[in-house]
This record gives structure tokens, C-alpha cells and sequence, in this order.
């Protein structure tokens, strides 16, 4: 009769041994979960920071160039443009100063 109240108090010990193995099991895996969760985070945080800083670069090329057009474009508005005719080249070739036209009803 002993040897089966001790078979029976052996295999409720080897119950919680396996029960506590178990727990210790599971805790595990999820510290080992946690610490996945954690990685995948870190590489998506540092996928959106070099996508931002790829997107900042363009922004900068982009204000750049859209700034030296605009500078390009103001300068060729601005800039002296040959518009006069032949007519009064021969006019202002007949003075002899350099300076304005004078008037003259005759011609």
C-alpha cells in the first residue's frame, strides 16, 4: 500500500515539475516574442527615418533647382535685349554725338 501512495505522491510531484517547466516555457517565448516585436520596430523606425531623409534630399534638390530656374528666369527677363529696329539705327547713325535723338520736324 506505501508503494502506491508513494507512486501516486511521485507522479503529482512530476505533475508540477512538468507544470512549472511548462510555465517557465511559455514566459520564455514571450520574452523571446517581445524582443522580435521590439527588433521589427527598430528596422520599421529605421526604414521611415532613411525614407524621410531620402524624401528631405529630394525636397532640397527639388527647392534648389525650382530656385536656380527662377533665378535663371529672372535673370533672362531682365536682361538688355537687342530691340531696336533698322530705322533708327540709320537715324542714329547720322549724329555725330552719342547723345540722344533731337527732334526733327523735317524728317
Amino acid at each position: 500500500m506505501q508503494a502506491v501512495k508513494d507512486k501516486i505522491n511521485e507522479m503529482g510531484a512530476l505533475r508540477k515539475v512538468k507544470a512549472e517547466a511548462r510555465a517557465e516555457e511559455r514566459a520564455e517565448k514571450e520574452i523571446a516574442k517581445a524582443r522580435s516585436d521590439v527588433a521589427h520596430e527598430v528596422r520599421l523606425a529605421k526604414e521611415a527615418e532613411a525614407s524621410m531623409s531620402l524624401h528631405v534630399a529630394k525636397a532640397g534638390d527639388l527647392a534648389r533647382a525650382g530656385e536656380k530656374a527662377a533665378h535663371d528666369h529672372h535673370m533672362v527677363a531682365h536682361a538688355p535685349q537687342n530691340t531696336t529696329n533698322a530705322a533708327h539705327q540709320a537715324r542714329s547713325s547720322d549724329k555725330t554725338s552719342g547723345g540722344p535723338p533731337t527732334y526733327n520736324p523735317m524728317s
